[in-house]
């Protein structure tokens, strides 16, 4: 089974600044990953990244999630999915650095949205990846969209496409933060449809520039998905608390907020 890893933007890049790309938090974040993969070779992973400080920036100077019509939108789109893959090819470096064999898979090169979701993209690249042992790496990137005419896809929305294609079992979503918090500023353990209702006015929104809606949006997107697929556990987590992805990932802990389907049968 499959988990999928987030780096968030807010995790490696300083989204205050316009590219502003943080290599000791990337160094580091790998370096665990590696340890992990070091104490459970049989770990099969996909790691994806935000945009951060890169893609969100430009995406927002030109409006680019909105829609892509006119010829200075396009140019705008052009610019954003350069600066996101500018991006990722710092944090490929990075991983591989650490002995990581990750492979770059570029999500706007086969995705097609329909008005902002995925209703294609290429999975073979994906498969083929992760049966020869290597680890694909996507990332927050334009699409071509049948709607809007182009669009941004975040790190979530590809994400979501793939636990519904892929035989995906969690997934890690690392920020800065410790989790999802409450009024009082204390992490909520655990996240389901039924007690969503009581928690969804803590939501707020992103400390940087974020054009893909902030934490409210990652908790609406993930808690529909998880009701989509029951098996599936996600956990929200601070990506900055050394230690805390490697645990995760070796499951020696609950770390963070897990959001799941509602299923009495299923641990805390």
């Amino acid at each position: 089974m499959i988990t999928l890893i987030k780096l968030g933007g807010s995790l490696i890049t300083d989204k205050k600044l316009e590219n502003a790309f943080r290599v000791d938090a990337a160094t580091r974040i790998a370096a665990e990953i590696a340890d992990a993969l070091r104490n459970n070779p049989d770990l099969s992973l996909i790691i994806g990244h935000g945009s951060g400080s890169f893609g969100h920036v430009a995406a927002r100077r030109h409006d680019t999630i909105h829609g892509v019509r006119t010829p200075d939108q396009w140019r705008g789109f052009a610019e954003v999915a350069t600066v996101a893959a500018e991006l990722n090819a710092l944090m490929a470096k990075t991983l591989s650095a650490a002995g990581i064999p990750v492979w770059r898979l570029q999500p706007s090169a086969s995705a097609r949205a329909h008005d902002g979701r995925i209703v294609d993209m290429a999975l073979h690249p994906l498969r083929v990846a992760l049966e020869h042992r290597l680890i694909p790496l996507v990332y927050g990137d334009v699409a071509l969209d049948d709607v809007r005419g182009g669009t941004i896809l975040s790190t979530e929305t590809v994400f979501f496409y793939l636990a519904q294609h892929l035989q995906v079992e969690r997934i890690l979503l690392l920020g800065d933060v410790d989790g999802v918090h409450d009024h009082n500023g204390v992490t909520i353990p655990l996240i389901t449809p039924s007690n969503f209702p009581e928690i969804e006015r803590a939501l707020g929104g992103s400390a940087g520039t974020d054009v893909t809606g902030g934490m409210e949006t990652k908790v609406r997107d993930m808690l529909a998905l998880a009701q989509q697929l029951p098996q599936l556990s996600i956990r929200i987590l601070n990506g900055s608390t050394p230690g805390l992805l490697i645990t995760a990932l070796l499951d020696t802990q609950p770390v963070g907020t897990l959001i799941r389907a509602d299923d009495p049968a299923l641990p805390n």
